[in-house]
């Protein structure tokens, strides 16, 4: 299956300022649905993704607009009797004083799974950024299938982040202590700030028993954390900074 999604926002001409989403479009099972003046949640019309699936999200965030995407569920990387790959391709644009805001639930990577999927995210100079990945290895009781995340994330043109992982039998050492050190679950938050081009971002702290918060070389911070459940991780990662948007519920529009 063949599918694009595609969510721009915008800064509305009122007085108040408030963001616009002045497209939504979806495909199966990419569907968008508006949750909030400024939120949307990615709804699957169907399981998966499925081996041999190509999904693609394409996100913009106009100046000084904000977007908050979500998802409603959980994503199963699940094989297909071929034992074709699927991949999802995400690629965010957000320009001067945007701010866009990515709180996905996690990926889990079902056993004899192939799945890969790779982010892109081009950032103008002034804009912010709060984005986490979390997957799970495996359903409960099961191995992980092969799942390899990549992540480049530019700034005003510039590398600022490139972070890639791979785990599953394909991935020699993955559960090693160089690695995920037999934890079920790892996630990423990466954290860009204008407000630090100046001051600098935070200084490197321990967040829990297994995470991190690391500088970067820019106005940006990028956490990591491995537990053996999602909860483990997802604790240690809202140690970091709180999501600008992680207390608000889903509702319709």
């Amino acid at each position: 299956m063949r599918a694009t999604a595609r969510v721009v926002a915008v800064a509305g001409t009122g007085g108040g300022g408030a963001t616009r989403l002045a497209v939504l479009r979806s495909e199966p099972p990419l569907v968008l649905r508006r949750t909030g003046p400024a939120q949307v949640h990615l709804v699957g019309a169907a399981a998966g993704p499925l081996g041999g699936d190509h999904l693609r999200l394409d996100v913009e965030v106009g100046p000084g607009a904000r977007l908050c995407l979500r998802t409603v569920a959980a994503s199963i990387a699940l094989p297909d009797r071929s034992g074709h790959a699927s991949r999802i391709q995400i690629h965010a644009t957000v320009a001067p004083g945007g701010q866009l805001t990515w709180l996905p639930e996690p990926l889990i990577a079902a056993s004899g799974c192939r799945h890969v999927t790779v982010s892109t995210v081009e950032l103008a100079a002034g804009a912010a950024l709060h984005w986490r990945d979390e997957l799970v290895c495996g359903r409960h009781g099961e191995p992980s299938g092969d799942v390899r995340l990549g992540t480049a994330v530019h700034l005003a043109g510039r590398p600022l982040c490139q972070h890639e992982l791979a785990v599953g039998p394909s991935a020699p050492g993955w559960s090693g202590a160089a690695v995920l050190g037999g934890a079920g679950a790892v996630g990423s938050l990466l954290l860009v700030n204008p407000e630090w081009t100046e001051s600098g971002p935070p200084p490197p702290r321990v967040l829990g028993d297994s995470a991190a918060l690391m500088p970067l070389a820019g106005p940006a911070a990028l956490a990591v954390a491995t537990a053996p459940d999602l909860p483990g991780v997802r604790t240690q990662l809202d140690a970091a900074i709180p999501a600008p948007c992680a207390a608000r519920p889903m509702h319709a529009a």
